[in-house]
């Protein structure tokens, strides 16, 4: 018969405390869990009191190697701080995995900004889950652009591997969702249930943690109803299938309440409702919603991390040939629009003459590609409209998706293949006439311009240049290559290569680049520009060696400044970020794009006004406007006269960013979670990998293995007793805990908790028995007794949490949290080979009885500074270091 709160061992759950003796079985409460266990299956396991009253007591440098252990995981279970990343942890990173991980299992919604780390946050998340088993299979869900980012980073940054979904490997025979525990697939696939893909998903077992990137794309409207992406995340979890769910973005509320709490619901539908106001529901927001923001992160120190970016514009005008061609442009698109109206495929001519003017704006090589390309077609054959319709289909649906490479591809691409529509009356002289204006421009202002610059401004400056078409990229290139030599440039876009780009030999080619080729040539220094279409401005980090980014042509959606901005303004970039515009004041798109920016200060404005603190609120508010709105302002706005822009402008953008929207914005960042250096310095651990290594030699020590140090790191063999699983060496060599070393291979030698070796290193640390021992009082002064916290409420589940009391007789008890205590541990000078026998019991045992006695009752009252946030605290003492006067050691 066990008793209430005896300790017990079993053999795959470790030590834990009896709850109930069912007769059979026994309920024990483990660290991460309750279990029915079998009664056969449990050994007792003798309290520390009655191991206290024994002569001899542990062996010292297990029970120091077990407290460092379970300090470890304390600190990574909360924190992640221990993560392989191989970047510098920010706190606000750190902040995220606390607020994610203190429950379990978990529901959040992460609408950090952009720049702000959102894959590190995901494994600093990660990490301590698939150490301790709480997360055995994962589903990632995000965009296809993003989903060999997520795959890569996941990887290296954090030696997290999951498998790539595609379609071929998922059939009825090969049992893909049963073999494979860790999965990332594109939303754009899983979305839609072919060949019975979503029954296969629903039978098999549940996802312990499912992670959505760019959560604004499950949508749902009062009118329009549920977006394929939304219908599966219901039936996941309607269906059970989903134990803590995580969204990540930018821009959660799209404008409408209903989509947004509809979002909300599918995290926490016992929460959230949609049929009650959102401001009634505000107040919830702290449960679930977390927001930082750009300009308010720091370091460790409090210091702010980013800079507002410098922008500034040059200006520059047509020459004669240059304007010749955008006035009888603009002549046959006002044209085609009239003829358009009275066509069965209206919104389809509208379409091709809107991207005709989007061109143009970029170059004169754009379009110029595009009516060459048009007018063969034309002549060559008729093609028939479904292809047409079918591109228009995609369009919107790639415009919902906000994907904007793969809308310019189709805007590149619609002028040709729509061959079959007429865009006017006789078209084909029309076009031909456009032809040979843009034919007769020779030389481009605009890139003249750009040259100008860079031999000015931005003298011996690395750049980054976003252009939305690849026909004017080539002609950047182009020119960049002519000024600068054939190697000074390299290139991002959707197809991985670069047609027409003339070399300063003046031949033509072909160029092929991966987007991680020219990210590393670029971020290196091997090139000095990039040139990147919409492809770049998103899921690539290149603040290395640059801070300086030119628009070479102005989007029609501002979101997407804001994302071109964010390659460059990002954690790691040194110096304040310089963002250049071109303007021709002589377009319609430049007095368009004009009033538009003053009425995004106009917001600004208003924002400074009724926040407690400035923030840029611009993402927000961009999430809030539709794309078919500012599509509208463009595409009209070409059409009205200089006189009457202005009247029209304030008119068709009266709701843009007004009174609804400020205050919608307003209350939404009043009532999330976001960190706050001023709240939360005191409770970030001030640790990193470098404290795992005392930890980790003494593991080593108490296995007989012995830790060389190289001049690359540390060499050892592997104990037989961590030979447990596939992956884990015999051998390992020039192994670090310098997250920074930036050496050859330094991610695959980088030790840290998700390691295997460091892993099982900790296992069976905790495994331990050992949990008391004397030490001389030259190595310790003063007695340290450790403690475990629990919440016993378990619903939801939180991590235990160590702390110890330093017993000092002149001062009083010191309390030490996990990270001090681990620190105070890794200061002590032990000598390994001495404390490897059993430690003598203390004289006096009355005196130690009383220290634990008080350091208990010391610990209670001190519990709120921990911030726990536990309902019904338990505490445990856990482990024991005595000193005791050893005249010779």
């Amino acid at each position: 018969m066990f008793a209430k709160d005896e300790l017990v061992r079993h053999p795959q759950y470790g030590i834990g405390n009896v709850m109930a003796d069912m007769g059979i079985t026994v309920v024990v409460r483990f660290e991460q869990k309750i279990e029915e266990c079998a009664k056969e299956d449990l050994t007792l396991v003798p309290s520390l009191f009655q191991r206290m009253e024994k002569d001899e007591w542990d062996i010292p440098l297990e029970v120091v190697n077990r407290i460092q252990a379970e300090a470890i995981r304390s600190i990574n279970d909360a924190w992640g701080i221990f993560a392989r990343s191989r970047i510098e942890l920010l706190p606000h990173q750190l902040w995220v995995c606390r607020q994610v991980n203190r429950d379990w299992p978990t529901r959040w919604l992460v609408a950090d900004d952009v720049g702000l780390g959102k894959t590190i946050e995901a494994g600093l998340i990660l990490t301590p889950l698939l150490a301790n088993e709480k997360v055995k299979r994962l589903l990632i869900i995000c965009p296809a652009s993003l989903v060999g980012q997520w795959q890569e980073r996941l990887c290296t940054m954090f030696d997290i591997r999951a498998a790539i979904y595609v379609t071929q490997a998922d059939t009825k025979n090969t049992g893909f969702w049963e073999t494979s525990n860790q999965v990332i697939a594109s939303l754009q696939t899983l979305r839609l249930d072919r060949q019975d893909r979503h029954k296969r998903l629903l039978e098999s077992d549940p996802w312990d943690l499912l992670i959505v990137d760019e959560a604004h794309h499950l949508n749902a409207d009062e009118q329009q109803g549920q977006t394929f992406g939304y219908q599966l995340i219901r039936k996941l979890e309607k269906n059970g299938r989903v134990n803590s769910m995580l969204f990540f973005t930018g821009t959660p509320h799209r404008g409408k309440d209903f989509g947004f709490l509809s979002l909300l619901r599918l995290l926490r539908p016992d929460m959230f409702s949609t049929d009650i106001s959102l401001e009634k529901q505000l107040l919830s927001l702290q449960k679930l919603m977390i927001r930082n923001n750009k300009y308010n992160v720091t370091d460790l120190t409090g210091k702010r991390l980013f800079q507002e970016p410098n922008v500034s514009s040059e200006t520059y005008e047509y020459s004669g040939a240059e304007q010749r061609f955008y006035n009888m442009l603009s002549n046959f698109i006002m044209m085609g629009m009239a003829y358009a109206s009275g066509l069965i495929d209206c919104r389809a001519v509208m379409l091709v003459l809107i991207s005709m003017q989007k061109l143009a704006s970029s170059s004169v090589a754009a379009i110029r590609r595009a009516i060459r390309g048009r007018l063969g077609r034309i002549q060559q054959s008729r093609e028939k409209l479904q292809n047409l319709r079918e591109q228009m289909r995609r369009y919107e649906d790639f415009e919902q998706m906000q994907d904007d490479d793969e809308m310019a591809k189709i805007e590149e691409n619609i002028v040709t293949i729509s061959s079959e529509l007429r865009l006017v009356e006789n078209e084909e002289p029309a076009l031909q006439k456009l032809l040979n204006a843009a034919e007769a421009v020779k030389k481009e202002t605009k890139i003249n311009k750009i040259l100008e610059v860079l031999e000015t401004r931005f003298q011996d400056r690395s750049v980054l240049f976003f252009t939305e078409y690849k026909a004017t990229q080539s002609l950047l290139m182009s020119a960049l290559i002519r000024r600068f030599g054939d190697e000074c440039v390299t290139f991002i876009n959707g197809d991985e290569r670069a047609d027409d780009v003339i070399l300063s030999d003046g031949n033509a080619v072909t160029r092929y680049k991966s987007k991680k080729e020219a990210e590393r040539e670029f971020n290196s220094g091997k090139a000095r520009f990039l040139v990147s279409t919409e492809a770049g401005g998103e899921g690539i980090d290149l603040q290395e060696n640059c801070y300086t980014l030119i628009h070479v042509d102005m989007p029609w959606n501002p979101m997407r400044m804001h994302q071109r901005v964010g390659r460059l303004n990002r954690y790691g970039q040194t110096k304040c970020v310089d963002v250049l515009s071109l303007r021709n004041p002589a377009t319609v798109e430049t007095r368009v794009w004009d009033k538009l920016n003053e009425k995004i200060e106009r917001i600004n404005t208003a924002f400074t006004q009724v926040m407690n603190e400035p923030e840029d609120m611009l993402q927000l508010v961009l999430g809030m406007t539709s794309p078919t709105f500012l599509r509208k302002i463009f595409t009209e706005g070409s059409q009205k006269g200089a006189e009457n822009l202005s009247d029209w402008f304030d008119e068709e953008s009266a709701t843009f960013g007004g009174e609804n929207v400020v205050n919608t914005v307003r209350e939404l960042v009043g009532n999330v979670n976001k960190f706050d250096f001023r709240q939360v310095s005191d409770l970030i651990p001030r640790a990193d990998l470098e404290d795992l290594r005392p930890f980790f030699e003494t593991a080593l020590t108490l296995n007989g293995r012995r830790v060389m140090k190289e001049e690359g790191g540390i060499r050892f063999r592997t104990p037989d007793d961590w030979k447990v699983g596939p992956g884990i060496r015999q051998r390992y060599s020039d192994m670090i805990f310098d997250r920074k070393d930036r050496s050859e291979n330094a991610s695959k030698r980088l030790l840290g908790v998700g390691h295997k070796i460091i892993d099982q290193a900790i296992k069976q640390a905790k495994d331990r028995s050992a949990a008391i021992a004397t030490i001389p009082d030259q190595i310790l002064p003063h007695p340290i007794i450790v403690f475990r916290i629990i919440e016993r409420v378990t619903d939801p589940v939180k991590p235990d949490v160590i702390v110890g009391v330093k017993v000092q007789e002149m001062e009083g008890e010191k309390m030490l949290k996990d990270w001090q205590l681990l620190k105070y541990l890794n200061t002590l000078p032990l000598r390994r080979n001495f404390m490897r026998e059993n430690s003598l019991s203390p004289e006096d045992m009355e005196k130690a009885r009383t220290a634990l006695s008080e350091s208990e009752a010391f610990l209670k009252k001190r519990l709120d500074d921990l911030k726990l946030g536990f309902r019904v605290p338990d505490i445990e003492i856990l482990a024991v270091l005595w000193p005791i006067c050893f005249p010779e050691i």
